[in-house]
């Protein structure tokens, strides 16, 4: 006797991009009633943890973000400091002033993956 089984095809095509608007429709309609987020998230072809991923950004009000945002780079010396004899410096550094006010001063060969999670932490505080 042969097993016949069934095969489900998924299509994965390309990432789908949601406008904020629609992002604002569905996230509204996953809180119409107790228990919506999974079948409004099946309805629209999401996975619940996205789902809740934008109710969350909602109601921290920054499900419109962007994901990167740049900050104007300032080069300078403090006044008043003392001229360092060139071949002196053994290592540059990097000092970056967050918008909220906080500072992160690293060396120059620091891991930009750490750099960038680190920053991303302490932005988001």
């Amino acid at each position: 006797m042969s097993k016949v089984s069934r095969l489900e095809v998924i299509e994965t095509g390309a990432r789908r991009r949601w406008t904020l608007a629609e992002k604002l429709r569905i996230v509204a309609e996953s809180q119409a009633g107790p228990r919506q987020v999974s079948a409004t998230a099946r309805r629209h072809g999401l996975l619940p943890a996205h789902l809740f991923t934008w109710r969350r950004l909602a109601r921290e009000g920054r499900l419109g973000e962007e994901a990167a945002k740049f900050a104007q780079a300032v080069i300078g010396c403090e006044p008043g400091s003392p001229a360092v004899p060139l071949g002196t410096m053994s290592r540059s550094r990097i000092e970056i002033v967050l918008a909220n006010g906080l500072r992160v001063i690293v060396e120059e060969d620091v891991d930009a993956g750490a750099l960038a999670r680190v920053i991303g932490a302490l932005d988001r505080r």
